[in-house]
């Protein structure tokens, strides 16, 4: 079972919006565990607070490292040596190769922010991988690890039910995902390519790779740089002017 521990200020945040849907049937057939942690049930300050004033003087409140730090040592008898992600506009960028790289850790714990930031010395002391959802600010860290554990989750033997599920999807070889299609055959005088009309896997399958090809050129052309490549790609990419 892949475990998931998610230090917060609103544990309700996180729990309430991963209990639809697939994940939420995932943790009921027992393929996901999602805990949120209080960290304000951890604060020593009789008025529960658990932020204050930065030193040196600037805008807003920085949260303390106490309450943060109290809170990861009450989950290490079930989260121990597991990595420890900070979400922050300052980390590692998130893509599909960091989820698929999480996705082998048997745990993961993640720590969300508020107000002005987080005392770095917690951070220095219980952080391993500081990661970012794109370069923009939220209010919190809540949305960002959402996101991720979303993403990491259904990568999970189980939780999709098959492994194709996952294995045609955008950035799954480097490459966007190819148009799908479903009923009606004929829709606002548009149709269906016909090639997914005539039964012929080969063809189908032919044409799904040359419209992620097509599609990441025109949508992603930087994704070309990285994505696994084959000598017919790179020929039909040519014979289209996209590369």
């Amino acid at each position: 079972m892949k475990k998931f521990f998610v230090l917060t200020l609103f544990p309700e945040m996180v729990m309430d919006t991963l209990s639809h849907s697939i994940l939420g049937r995932a943790q009921k057939e027992g393929h996901v565990s999602i805990e949120g942690i209080q960290i304000r049930d951890y604060t020593t300050n009789k008025h529960l607070k658990v932020d204050d004033y930065p030193y040196g003087g600037g805008a807003g409140m920085v949260m303390q490292p106490q309450p943060i730090y109290d809170a990861y040592q009450s989950i290490l008898p079930r989260a121990k040596g597991a990595r420890v992600l900070f979400m922050t506009p300052q980390g590692r960028p998130f893509t599909q190769r960091l989820a698929e790289e999480f996705a082998k850790e048997e745990t993961l714990v993640f720590l969300c922010g508020h107000y002005e930031g987080i005392d770095e010395r917690v951070i220095e002391e219980i952080v391993t991988d500081e990661v970012s959802l794109g370069d923009f600010v939220l209010t919190g860290g809540e949305l960002a690890a959402i996101t991720m554990i979303d993403a990491i989750s259904r990568l999970q033997e189980g939780v999709l039910g098959k492994a194709e599920s996952f294995a045609d999807e955008s950035f799954s070889e480097g490459l966007l995902e190819y148009p799908q299609y479903t009923r009606p055959p004929v829709f606002m005088d548009k149709e269906v390519p016909p090639v997914l009309l005539s039964g012929h896997h080969g063809n189908v399958d032919k044409w799904r790779r040359e419209q992620s090809l097509l599609r990441t050129a025109k949508k992603r052309p930087d994704l070309l740089e990285i994505a696994e490549l084959t000598k017919k790609d790179i020929q039909f990419l040519k014979e289209n002017g996209l590369l």
